[in-house]
């Protein structure tokens, strides 16, 4: 299972922008989000859309306009804001609507029914503003702060950008 680029760059842009608009308390521009989390502008502003569609985003036009968030980030979960970009979790073919022939005799039917359960209640669970609260507690505590973890998943992807 693997997180879609789309959901992986909703998230960033919608953590960016919760951050930003409490900092500022005005309406965040795609380009300043797209800038600071290196994501296409383009890109960024066709999730924008469909988050603005879904009701998890208001647009502002103008010189000073840009998007804030329609509701409080403690209101906003990360199912919605996945749902809202299409991007539901499916752990298998049994799980979607087409469902999957060997599903009476499959022996992690239901393995995959309680891993998708337990997904759906964390990302239910967890809300906007916890995740903008996590980075704002990774940026802030950054020198003290290594997970070893997070390294060796940057040092991997930094080695693997370089070719070696």
């Amino acid at each position: 299972m693997r997180l879609s680029t789309t959901a992986r760059y909703g998230l960033r842009a919608m953590s960016d922008l919760c951050l930003s608009f409490e900092k500022t308390n005005s309406p965040v521009s795609v380009s300043d989000i797209a800038s600071r989390q290196n994501i296409p502008v383009n890109y960024l502003e066709q999730l924008f859309g469909k988050l603005r569609r879904n009701g998890i985003l208001e647009s502002v036009r103008g010189a000073q306009g840009g998007y804030l968030l329609a509701r409080k980030a403690e209101e906003i979960s990360i199912a919605d804001i996945l749902a809202a970009l299409g991007e539901p979790f499916i752990f298998g073919s049994c799980q979607t609507d087409k469902g999957c022939e060997n599903a009476v005799t499959c022996p992690t039917f239901n393995l995959w029914r309680k891993v998708k359960s337990s997904v759906d209640e964390i990302l239910e669970a967890t809300t906007l503003k916890d995740i903008a609260a996590e980075k704002n507690s990774l940026l802030e505590n950054l020198e003290k702060f290594i997970d070893p973890e997070r390294e060796k998943i940057k040092n991997l992807a930094v080695k693997n950008s370089k070719g070696d």
